[in-house]
């Protein structure tokens, strides 16, 4: 046998070992149905929020933080306002992964989602509070739909207002609770409200 022809087939076999060597990866989840590579942020917790996302734990010094301000405007609306550290609101189109300290807000009332944020700034209509006292909260989450979380509580910030009707609404509290109750952090900047349908 001549050293030209046995040539191609040692190549031919030395490729066919690459790439069996790629194809078999050292990874946990390898040959296990189902599961799923380890998240590269923070750990997935099993308690979810009221609509089934799970929780996404991070050390506290880590963690994101919000504040809530919502102010009255003229026309009978509400102003809202989020301050954010260690935080910032990712563009529409954003890969569906979690990276530190990326995301959106989402914006409740009473309980019931209004809005998904990619902004620090938004204006409620007077139709979406009525007459009485409500909570306006803005939660942080991940771009994989997953609430950013210390100690096993969602980062979010609750503000108390009071719609009185006729006259110019006053809030009754502004909210600035972050995961471990610190004062509201300062702003990392506003822009024009951005709803995300997503």
């Amino acid at each position: 046998m001549s050293w030209t022809r046995g040539l191609p087939g040692v190549l031919a076999v030395c490729a066919l070992l690459l790439v069996a060597a790629a194809g078999c990866g050292s990874g946990a989840a390898h040959g296990r149905r189902g599961a799923q590579s380890p998240s590269p942020v923070g750990k997935v917790l099993d308690r979810t929020d009221g609509s089934g996302r799970h929780y996404r734990e991070l050390d506290r010094k880590q963690a994101p933080e919000v504040g809530t301000e919502v102010t009255p405007d003229a026309a009978g609306g509400w102003d809202v306002r989020l301050d954010v550290r260690r935080f910032r609101f990712s563009p529409a189109g954003a890969a569906a992964k979690a990276v530190a300290g990326r995301g959106l807000a989402y914006l409740f009332v009473d309980g019931g989602l209004v809005v998904r944020l990619r902004t620090a700034t938004y204006h409620l209509s007077a139709g979406l509070v009525p007459h009485g006292t409500h909570h306006v909260t803005a939660r942080l989450y991940a771009d994989d739909g997953t609430v950013w979380a210390v100690r096993g509580r969602p980062v979010e910030s609750t503000a108390d207002i009071t719609a009185s009707g006729a006259e110019t609404a006053t809030p009754s509290a502004t909210g600035a609770a972050s995961p471990a109750g610190t004062p509201a952090p300062p702003s990392s900047g506003t822009g024009a409200s951005s709803p995300d349908a997503g």
